[in-house]
């Protein structure tokens, strides 16, 4: 490797994080979806009470926000802060599992159809074409009545087998533009198997665009799983989720009023910080987004 090729590669990577470290959309969406992360992972440490049991179904159900309960109780008698630090759990649990494994699943696809063409790629990319023209809320709403309540898993597994047609093709579209770059042309050239070209020049190249795909992947893998959870057809009750929160003061939103709102920012911050990072992503890795002269570290360099 030339000098300057070697220094690219250094300081790529320098520069992108410097990119997204001073972005403050970056910072602000890291801040919250931490707070979100560490509320859910510690939720048996901060809720105060079993988001499942029902404390008194005589004198407690329907509670405003009290200094006993700080986010009210729901028409069951239980505590609603505490399932909605439980609710985070599924949430984020459906939303990361399912992205992980829609990506995993989507990259590899949409990688091999790319790099090896004819007719693998058109019958591959057909599928996916046909795939996408069903609407998705519409096959997830089918196949949960179908099966009535879902569990985690078979959430998880239902969001990511839905959930990686457009990375495929995403990944498809930067493979067909890399595989006759002068690089993977060298390495063709220097004897390197199709599978070593693809490991480890291929897909290095499409983790940037794949990586902006995932985080807004799990906001809107989160609006769905509180979708079909309000719906009634999502994880089983009594198992707290913020779109089951929501369901159960669905018919007295005006009295129950907390059952709405609290959940339903729980959501929108999230959601938002999802996004939020995900454009932020998207304007560190594409290197038109940013002038050299306003880098601070390109500027620092010179």
């Amino acid at each position: 490797m030339n000098p300057s090729a070697a220094l690219a590669s250094i300081l790529g990577p320098r520069r992108t994080l410097s990119r997204l470290l001073h972005d403050s959309r970056t910072r602000i969406a890291l801040v919250v979806l931490l707070i979100v992360a560490l509320s859910a992972v510690f939720a048996p440490l901060l809720a105060p009470y079993d988001p499942t049991v029902q404390l008194d179904i005589v004198r407690l159900p329907s509670q405003p926000p009290s200094f006993a309960h700080p986010l009210g109780t729901d028409p069951y008698s239980r505590d609603v802060l505490s399932r909605l630090l439980y609710g985070g759990r599924i949430s984020l649990a459906v939303g990361l599992g399912a992205v992980l494994l829609a990506m995993s699943f989507g990259i590899a696809i949409g990688a091999v159809a790319g790099f090896i063409g004819g007719a693998v790629d058109a019958v591959l990319m057909r599928f996916v074409d046909a795939a996408l023209s069903i609407p998705r809320l519409l096959v997830l709403i089918l196949v949960a009545s179908l099966w009535g309540s879902l569990g985690l898993v078979p959430l998880t597994l239902l969001m990511a087998g839905t959930g990686w047609f457009a990375v495929s093709r995403l990944v498809r579209a930067e493979t067909l533009a890399l595989r006759e770059r002068e690089f993977i042309v060298a390495a063709r050239a220097l004897g390197a198997s199709p599978m070593r070209i693809l490991v480890r020049h291929v897909l290095p190249n499409v983790a940037a665009p794949a990586l902006v795909a995932a985080a807004l992947g799990i906001a809107n893998v989160i609006l769905l799983e509180a979708g079909l959870s309000y719906l009634g057809i999502g994880v089983r009750p009594p198992t707290a989720s913020w779109g089951a929160i929501i369901q159960d003061g669905a018919e007295r939103v005006s009295d129950l009023w907390w059952l709405t709102l609290f959940p339903g920012l729980a959501i929108l911050v999230t959601v938002f910080a999802c996004n939020a990072l995900g454009d932020a992503l998207r304007d560190a890795f594409d290197p038109r987004q940013l002038p050299r002269g306003n880098d601070p570290t390109f500027a620092a360099e010179a």
